[in-house]
């Protein structure tokens, strides 16, 4: 079942498979004796259609129902799919029993297609178990933690890779016991790098990341850079723990809760715990980031501002301004009670304005995509507190991108870029 989940359904044929199947149907539907009644039935079922997934993708956007505008590509992938129900519905009705069946399988592969090709253009749910919110059973071993050690020099120039260095880190998945929060967790998903994978591994940084809402901790897209910044200076990156900020219930909106469990405790203590417990890290906060993406950024930038002694770096891409932005006055009433003053205190803003001048030594770098204006204000709102707070911060707009796959990208190749020489794994 687990190779079931792993299919790939971004890159590789299932696509295309998908689309041309979906070309075929919609032809069947269409090529067909043309009465005045038929054309009059079909307009009307594909207008319908049409109609009915635009309007729910304006009405979308018009409440904010997903946190943030949903593109204009999701509008027209909207519209295109219910057009084609359409068609298939208005092809029930006075026709052989035979394209009766073919529309009913075309009504689901029509809705299969769709969200497919929707799910394709955020291109962050790369397998059909991410799309289904189902994370594959894919365990990684764990190299046993060398003693406790400390690097003679920073680890671009102390470090001399073995012959037989793998090219490429490893990924997979750990469960991380809920020991302190009880938070109903998914399995993390785990990087290792080249230079982790060789006996008498260095002790290397940490980075725990978290994704966005609704999403999975998929460790697929941070390898992929990180192989790359790894490939260019000797197998070096850091150990990543991609966490699981949202459990199996609704948005925790990064805090702990009566509604959707202890989230907060769950990273900030359970995950920090397992770390150092179980990973070849390197046990100095310098050499530790926290980061997110999208809603993982908002929880980044919110623990980072509350754990200065735990987090000396931050990566914040294409953060939320803060968590339960996108409906802060059922976020207050769930997640705090209805206490205002508790929600407004939990803001990231407040958090570093409370803490002036406890940053010292904290790099916070923020980015969001060109094409996403709420989140680019977002991130020029906290950055400018966190520079009033004493940070030392990197703002950068990923040239062209919107709040899908490119800002990811973008966000973690400039991430990385400022965070290599801080982390000691490249020259300043």
């Amino acid at each position: 079942m687990d190779a079931l989940w792993q299919l790939p359904v971004i890159a590789g044929p299932v696509p295309w498979i998908t689309y041309g199947i979906a070309i075929a149907l919609l032809l069947v539907l269409l090529i067909r004796p043309i009465t005045p009644r038929w054309l009059l039935t079909a307009v009307i079922g594909i207008a319908a259609g049409a109609f009915v997934g635009v309007s729910a993708y304006l009405i979308a956007n018009a409440l904010n129902a997903f946190g943030s505008p949903l593109p204009l590509e999701v509008g027209l992938w909207a519209g295109a799919t219910l057009a084609g129900v359409g068609l298939a519905v208005a092809s029930l009705w006075g026709t052989p029993v035979w394209r009766k069946i073919v529309a009913v399988f075309a009504i689901i592969w029509f809705l299969i297609t769709g969200m497919i090709g929707i799910n394709a253009f955020y291109g962050l749910n790369p397998t059909l178990g991410s799309i289904l919110g189902i994370a594959a059973d894919n365990p990684i071993v764990i190299p046993t933690p060398a003693p406790t050690q400390t690097n003679a020099g920073p680890l671009y120039q102390t470090w001399t890779p073995p012959a037989g260095m793998p090219a490429v880190g490893q990924q997979g998945t750990q469960v991380i016991p809920a020991t302190v929060s009880g938070f109903d967790a998914r399995p993390a998903g785990i990087y290792l790098p080249p230079a982790a994978l060789v006996e008498d591994a260095p002790a290397l940084p940490l980075v725990i990341l978290m994704m966005g809402y609704p999403g999975n901790p998929d460790p697929s897209y941070i390898a992929a850079v990180l192989d790359q910044f790894a490939e260019q200076n000797k197998g070096l990156a850091p150990i990543v723990v991609v966490a699981d900020q949202i459990g199996n219930g609704g948005d925790p909106a990064c805090a702990d809760s009566t509604a959707f469990g202890n989230a907060e405790t769950y990273i900030k203590t359970d995950v920090v715990n397992w770390a150092k417990a179980n990973l070849n890290i390197i046990n100095d906060p310098k050499y530790w980031v926290i980061a997110g993406y999208s809603n993982g950024g908002g929880c980044a930038i919110k623990y980072g501002a509350q754990e200065p002694g735990t987090f000396k770096n931050i990566l914040d891409i294409s953060g939320e301004e803060f968590p339960g932005s996108e409906d802060p006055a059922d976020v207050t009433a769930q997640i705090y009670g209805g206490d205002d003053a508790a929600f407004e205190a939990a803001k990231p803003v407040n958090i570093l304005a409370a803490n002036t001048g406890q940053y010292e030594g904290v790099t916070a770098v923020f980015t969001a995509g060109e094409n996403d204006p709420e989140y680019v204000a977002a991130a020029a709102t906290v950055s400018s507190a966190a520079i009033a707070a004493g940070m030392a911060v990197t703002v950068y707009t990923v040239p062209g991108a919107g709040h899908v796959v490119d800002a990811l990208n973008g966000g973690l190749a400039e991430g990385f870029a400022v965070l290599y020489p801080v982390l000691g794994l490249s020259a300043p």
